[in-house]
């Protein structure tokens, strides 16, 4: 049934939409799971890289809900043709959403457009609500869809889409590791890098910050990281200075607070 279901989708788009699943699967399906989401603390699953394939051939699907006039349009959108775009992503989620089987497929391809920052569309959610499968698609599809001509620009050439990928993931719109997956599937040499925490905070201080969203004690993070509760105490307070609170409780609510969970 999973093989029907691929040749079922497949035959809903046009082959021009089938590159975001080139790009991602990079010519072996199934390896998607270590070549464009590696280093993570969960890997993901074999029905989460069919869930992102299927969500890949579905991601724009809405776009039959704009008229065609405004995708050639050959200049700047005005303000009422671009909130129509914006709708395309609103339109794929539900073309899905009234199947329980389907949902998954439509949520993911609903959200390519999404930014961490929240800067995207239809939703314009932020990184919290953002998980691997949207992160991923979001990136592959910048990708192809630079990399192609539209009616108002030319098409970039990789070494430009590229630089414009890493602008994106570096001022914080789409994820560090998505990027560099993407890249590196669509055959770029992407080097490896260390991972940046948010406000300078150290690899010590987010285990600490991890333990506290746990609600642990000073005394329970201190037995389970091999440190003195004194020393717990300090990195707790450094975390509260560098987010900006004043309490335990504050730190785990904060915002600073869930977007280090999603680089964790």
């Amino acid at each position: 049934m999973k093989g029907l279901a691929d040749v079922a989708m497949a035959e809903l788009v046009a082959d021009e939409d089938c590159v975001v699943v080139r790009v991602l699967e990079h010519g072996r399906r199934g390896a998607m799971a270590e070549q464009v989401w590696p280093g993570r603390r969960a890997h993901l699953e074999q029905d989460d890289v069919t869930l992102i394939r299927r969500a890949a051939l579905a991601h724009d699907l809405g776009r039959v809900g704009v008229p065609n006039s405004i995708w050639e349009k050959p200049a700047a959108l005005a303000f009422g043709e671009w909130e129509r775009v914006r709708l395309h992503a609103h339109f794929t989620e539900r073309a899905f959403a009234q199947s329980p089987a389907l949902g998954p497929i439509g949520r993911i391809a609903g959200a390519h457009h999404e930014r961490l920052d929240g800067s995207g569309y239809h939703r314009g959610v932020r990184a919290p609500d953002l998980d691997e499968a949207p992160r991923i698609l979001a990136a592959a599809d910048c990708y192809v869809a630079m990399r192609e001509a539209r009616p108002h620009r030319p098409a970039l050439d990789a070494a430009a889409a590229e630089a414009e990928l890493l602008r994106d993931a570096s001022d914080g719109r789409l994820d560090q590791d998505a990027v560099a997956a993407v890249l590196t599937a669509a055959g770029h040499r992407v080097s490896e890098r260390a991972r940046e925490l948010p406000a300078g905070l150290t690899p010590r201080e987010l285990e600490v910050l991890l333990a506290l969203v746990h609600g642990d004690s000073n005394q329970a993070i201190g037995d389970a990281l091999g440190i003195s509760v004194k020393t717990a105490g300090h990195h707790v307070q450094h975390i509260y200075e560098k987010a900006g609170v004043r309490s335990r409780a504050a730190a785990t609510l904060s915002p600073f607070e869930q977007a280090l969970l999603h680089t964790a």
